[in-house]
């Protein structure tokens, strides 16, 4: 503690009130009374925003006077700018001089105020504790000069913040436009040309196309004898258990009149497809299971561990227990690309590619597994479309 310094208790500098409701009959929306302000949810900027009004307060706090969220949870705190109605959620703090020091320090001890909270149901503070609550204090010279100190740092760490949000914007476009050039052939035009001039023969879209659907014969060709062979072992075992089930064909998807229309031009060497017929098996959904399941057991990842193409760290992933018949239904496996099938409308259709796994993995019910022929078309690039703004 420096000599000009002394310690004291909030309690021995500052006027602390709590606040106590007023009925509810007394609470309007049409901005009759004073502003009511009755907990954490009103605290959104440095000054509260009023939702409602209060024509019989039975509290209320002055204007600049620092607003603490004592309940649910504690230690929030806001500054009144006009004289309002507080509710038993909050307390009010008056100190004549530099209230901003004040202010400044109470957000320091946010966190060790909260863990004073006590309560089953929620956390409370009691009056007696925040004004018990120790703190040190200089001259008032000295509480401007450090009020004065914070606001500048503060105000270079908005303005980094406010350059940063745009960065990240400018990012987003930056991405978008490499993306859209990528896939309309401009990344790679000169790289084509190369290799054209250098003898090369690049293959066709129609020999792609070729290519797909015999891949696509020779799979289903390879299923189908794994099931007679399967079939032949569930005879000769007396036919016990459930016959083995045949595989289908794989569907092959067209366009229709119109579809092609609404595509963009691509160079002669593109051709457009319909996904569906890259995949090896229909798309699979996740499971679902209650909470109870979670916490231990092998890893899961849920939707909130993949955004842009990229899966977060296993170490991210939260556990489940499952049956070894779940797992083998559930389990992921290298290059499956998982896509966002439920969620609000900026996150769905958001895919991610697996490239490792350190373990059996599953993958959750809101999620779609697609398994595609790698022969034809390289995961990575897949991603990349999806993420596209057309794809």
């Amino acid at each position: 503690m420096k000599e000009d310094w002394v310690d004291c208790a909030l309690g021995d500098i500052t006027i602390i009130k709590l606040g106590q409701s007023p009925p509810s009959s007394s609470y309007n929306t049409k901005n009759i009374g004073l502003p009511f302000f009755q907990g954490k949810a009103e605290f959104t900027e440095k000054y509260p925003i009023p939702r409602k009004w209060c024509n019989k307060p039975k509290k209320i706090a002055n204007k600049n006077d620092i607003l603490l969220s004592v309940r649910a949870p504690v230690g929030s705190t806001n500054i009144a700018n006009q004289e309002c109605c507080i509710g038993r959620g909050l307390a009010s703090i008056t100190y004549s001089y530099s209230i901003n020091f004040i202010w400044f320090y109470l957000k320091k001890i946010e966190s060790l105020l909260d863990a004073k909270g006590t309560g089953t149901t929620f956390k409370a503070i009691s009056g007696d504790i925040i004004k018990s609550y120790p703190i040190p204090l200089p001259p008032l010279p000295i509480q401007r000069a450090i009020v004065s100190r914070i606001e500048a740092l503060f105000s270079s760490l908005d303005k980094g913040i406010s350059e940063l949000k745009t960065a990240q914007e400018q990012l987003k476009i930056y991405r978008q436009a490499v993306l859209k050039k990528a896939f309309e052939g401009e990344l790679t035009r000169e790289w084509r040309e190369q290799q054209i001039l250098s003898g090369v023969k690049l293959p066709t879209a129609e020999e792609l196309l070729e290519q797909i659907k015999e891949e696509r014969k020779k799979y289903y060709e390879e299923q189908l004898k794994d099931w007679e062979s399967e079939v032949q072992q569930w005879e000769k075992g007396g036919k016990k258990g459930t016959k083995p089930g045949n595989p289908k064909a794989l569907k092959e998807f067209n366009f229709e009149k119109l579809e092609k229309s609404k595509l963009y031009d691509i160079p002669n060497f593109y051709t457009w497809i319909k996904f569906g017929n890259l995949f090896k098996d229909s798309p699979q959904n996740g499971l679902y299971k209650p909470s109870s399941f979670y916490g231990s057991g092998i890893p899961i990842i849920r939707i909130d561990n993949f955004y842009d193409g990229n899966i977060n760290s296993s170490e991210t992933f939260k556990r489940i227990n499952l049956s070894e018949n779940e797992v083998n239904i559930y389990k992921l496996e290298i290059n499956n690309i998982l896509i966002n099938r439920v969620n609000s409308i900026e996150y769905l259709g958001k895919c991610g590619l697996v490239k490792y796994l350190n373990e059996s993995t599953v993958f959750e019910s809101n999620i779609m597994k697609i398994s595609i022929f790698n022969e034809l078309a390289l995961p990575k690039y897949i991603i990349f479309f999806l993420i596209s703004e057309f794809g």
